[in-house]
């Protein structure tokens, strides 16, 4: 053998195991996916509830969640006779629309009320488009308000027992807007602590973004 060649040779044995060892990095560079977006509000991605409803909307229209697809939508279970929270998340909910401009024709405000006894389609026609023109009420059976609570795991129970007379009653119920984005899928849970417009606004711009 000549001698000549030994540094030569191995020169190139330790840079073929150089670029060995440094092969997996640059594949998990490679193969890496982009960095998700953070929010300000709670990270639901993947849950495998929120799947999709069927209800009937304040114009009479039997709506379901995949109607909306192309749009993000922010969904709030409430009732019209409510005191605070639900006048204030819609509130919230129709600012933050205007604030994006015309990108807020990219979002769909959805209020489900989760006292359809009280909550006719008259009543929601008269409540719900006074927060933005473009938001609807949804409104189902009994039966079906039930079942659309437990797919959205949104908790409410009415205390009649301590109304103060026969039809006036408080709706014990969840107070947190749930956010889907534009392919339908559950995204984000705005929980009404913390939460302010300027929040939300930021966290629309991301989705519609994406």
């Amino acid at each position: 053998m000549n001698d000549s060649n030994r540094p030569r040779r191995r020169r190139g044995f330790f840079a073929a195991v150089a670029a060995a060892a440094a092969l997996p990095l640059l594949i998990a560079s490679c193969s890496r996916e982009a960095p998700q977006a953070k929010f300000n509000a709670t990270d639901i991605t993947g849950v495998d509830w929120g799947r999709g409803f069927e209800l009937t909307d304040h114009n009479g229209r039997r709506r379901t969640l995949e109607e909306f697809r192309g749009k993000v939508v922010m969904l709030f279970f409430g009732y019209t006779s409510c005191p605070d929270a639900c006048p204030l998340a819609l509130a919230e909910m129709a600012e933050a629309v205007r604030r994006l401009g015309r990108e807020g024709a990219r979002v769909q405000g959805l209020f489900v009320t989760v006292d359809p006894q009280r909550d006719t389609p008259r009543v929601l026609a008269s409540y719900v488009p006074v927060f933005h023109p473009a938001f609807l009420g949804l409104r189902g059976t009994p039966d079906e308000t039930e079942r659309v609570t437990k797919e959205f795991r949104i908790h409410y129970r009415a205390d009649k027992a301590h109304g103060s007379h026969e039809g006036h009653y408080m709706v014990d119920h969840s107070t947190g807007i749930l956010v889907f984005d534009a392919r339908g899928g559950p995204r984000l849970y705005i929980s009404q602590n913390g939460r302010s417009v300027e929040r939300i606004v930021e966290d629309l711009e991301r989705l519609l973004a994406s």
